[in-house]
């Protein structure tokens, strides 16, 4: 556990007071274990003077915090690193917000309590564009100015990370500096400067402009927009010299090298995903045109089997887990599953240690999978069609035949599974009713092949939840140029669903439409929405992710006064020559190969997977990374 920072000489922390109205405060809200810390596996690690403290921020609350892996990756690294502490914090419920306020007590970390605004310098992660209020929302409880021009000489420095930094714009007045790419080593370096240059004495100005010069890192005050009258984006340049034009991302290139946890902090309540996740590979190749994922994090990386066994030996002692994941993008196509699946199963079935599975590709060899290990969890099965008929689906790139559907979920109901969850997506590029129709016939001919089979042999409790999300157009990806569905459309296509999706033993799950117009806003907005994102959070909106928190009535406010509107960014198409936000980073993957897969998908051609042949992304100008 780590010791306390009110405890350590010279050390930040709360006072005796403020201690004691945060415990009265714990006895009245909902989830006190949200905010305690002291968990099993907690860093050890006493802070002392002259290093650098660090506090990992998650915009979200306790329980999915803990399930994310990044956060334990990062807090692990750092940790192990010397010279440097991390500490944690998550988003509090608006319980603890507003008993914070009442009673004067500044959001702390978790395991020394310690005020955010007494660190050297606080890291978010920024995995969904509908946390980003939260963050506002953490700054402001942290007793750290919001905006960044309001920062003096001896606040921390706000950094951030995670797939929503790769277009920082809407968050560029809030956030000093974001890292794009792969944060092991990028993180400590971050950290090393900053604390460097606050123990030499150095200006604000001067710690952002040397983040500015580490590979992957941008400083948006380094940076001016400037915009046609329209409201399109004219120009993007550096304002310092020194700073560059184009921001190259971060890469690990080897997993085996690159810093894992061998323990974890246990979760005193709940946790979404409360299991060992292993993260086999980084990476993807198939070329979804819709996936954002799959562009930014290539190319594929692999840990070794024997990495793997050892980190999965370390953490199930270290954590007495009873179940472990495996994570990738596509686990289906790491080059050694078998292998790997079958070792695991060796050392850990006696230990009645259970693999769960995550989504895997419809179009593999399932069966082999399933079996190879009689320990496998038999809770449910993901796998993801996206659209429902193949001519949308070769639009997309997915790659899947309904054949391959098919067989995957029959060779899942004779291998014991009798829960199947199909994930689509719906208002994709050219997307007619015949292909939302077809997802309904899609989930028809599943439950056939679960009734064909024998009774004897079927799995008792057939369950189909069929989900669908609603399209987003991402950046860095072939459909970054399309528009989305407006809000009525996307209310009619989930009524067509709901209503051709009234099938025995099939459950229909489908996202607030609000919500998917504002997550379009923001994954494809320009630096101009702080001034909404600002407003929204000055009217209340907090943990917008959250159903029961979300006001849409508020957003729509924001937006005017702000003087934007909600279709600009959503629903507009981008002409082929217009200047995009994020155009000024650089992933690997060209805007020009981009454009022409844009291309290919109007046309309903598809690219095969860049393993059976290099398709000239561009990842080759990142010398010694892409395999050849």
């Amino acid at each position: 556990m780590v010791k306390s920072a009110v405890q350590t000489e010279g050390g930040p922390g709360l006072d005796t007071n403020w201690q004691e109205r945060l415990e009265a405060l714990l006895e009245t809200v909902s989830r006190p274990a949200r905010y305690v810390g002291g968990e099993v596996n907690q860093a050890d690690k006493e802070w002392k003077p002259g290093m650098t403290r660090f506090c990992f921020a998650f915009p979200d609350t306790y329980e999915v915090a803990m399930s994310h892996l990044g956060m334990k990756v990062i807090y692990d690294a750092v940790n192990r690193a010397e010279g440097l502490v991390c500490e944690r914090v998550m988003m509090p419920w608006t319980d603890m917000l507003e008993g914070m306020k009442r009673e004067g007590i500044p959001l702390f970390s978790l395991e020394t309590r310690t005020p955010l605004s007494a660190f050297d310098a606080v890291g978010f992660t920024l995995q969904y564009e509908m946390s980003y209020t939260n963050v506002l929302a953490m700054l402001d409880a942290g007793g750290i100015a919001v905006e960044s021009r309001d920062r003096g000489r001896d606040a921390p420095v706000v950094i951030a990370g995670g797939p929503c930094a790769f277009n920082p714009e809407p968050l560029a007045d809030f956030v000093d500096a974001f890292l794009m790419g792969d944060g092991e080593t990028a993180t400590l370096e971050m950290l090393r400067v900053i604390g460097d240059g606050r123990r030499r004495g150095l200006g604000r100005e001067d710690i952002l402009l040397a983040l500015a010069q580490i590979e992957g890192v941008y400083v948006p005050r380094f940076y001016t927009p400037e915009y046609h009258g329209d409201g399109r984006l004219a120009a993007f340049s550096p304002v310092r010299a020194g700073v560059p034009a184009r921001v190259r991302k971060r890469i690990e290139p080897d997993l085996d090298l690159a810093a894992y946890p061998e323990t974890i902090p246990l979760p005193f309540t709940e946790a979404v995903h409360d299991r060992i996740v292993l993260e086999i590979m980084r990476g993807c190749t198939r070329g979804c045109r819709f996936c954002q994922a799959g562009m930014l994090y290539r190319p594929v990386r692999e840990r070794s089997p024997e990495k793997l066994f050892a980190l999965a030996e370390k953490l199930v002692a270290s954590t007495g887990y009873e179940e472990m994941s495996l994570s990738s993008l596509s686990t289906g196509d790491y080059s050694r599953l078998p292998a790997l699946i079958r070792g695991l199963d060796e050392r850990f079935s006696s230990r009645r240690v259970a693999l769960s599975l995550p989504s895997l590709r419809v179009d593999g060899e399932l069966k082999q999978t399933l079996e190879m290990s009689s320990q496998v969890k038999k809770s449910g099965l993901t796998l993801a069609p996206e659209a429902g008929t193949q001519r949308l689906r070769d639009v997309i790139n997915k790659g899947v035949t309904e054949e391959d559907v098919l067989r995957s979920v029959t060779e899942a109901f004779e291998s014991g599974w009798s829960g199947v969850k199909l994930y689509f997506m719906i208002g994709l590029p050219t997307e007619t009713d015949e292909d939302l129709l077809g997802i309904a016939e899609l989930a028809k001919k599943v439950v056939g092949r679960y009734y064909a089979l024998p009774r004897e042999k079927r799995p008792r409790g057939l369950k189909v939840v069929v989900s669908a999300s609603t399209f987003v157009p991402k950046p860095f990806t072939p459909f970054q140029w399309a528009p989305q569905d407006g809000l009525p459309e996307i209310k009619r296509k989930q009524a067509l669903l709901r209503q051709a999706l009234n099938i025995r033993g099939v459950e229909f799950n489908w996202h607030e439409p609000e919500l998917s117009v504002l997550e379009a806003c923001f994954a494809r907005g320009d630096r101009r929405l702080g001034r909404a994102l600002l407003a929204a959070w000055r009217s209340g909106c907090v943990l917008d992710g959250w159903s029961e928190q979300f006001d849409n009535r508020k957003w729509l406010d924001a937006f005017e006064a702000a003087g934007l509107t909600p279709a600009f960014y959503a629903q507009r198409e981008r002409p082929e020559d217009e200047q995009l936000p994020w155009d000024f980073a650089d992933i690997g993957v060209t805007r020009a190969y981009l454009r022409l897969e844009f291309r290919r998908a109007l046309e309903g051609q598809t690219t095969p997977d860049c393993r059976d042949g290099c398709e000239g992304c561009g990842l080759r100008r990142f010398e010694g990374i892409c395999p050849e």
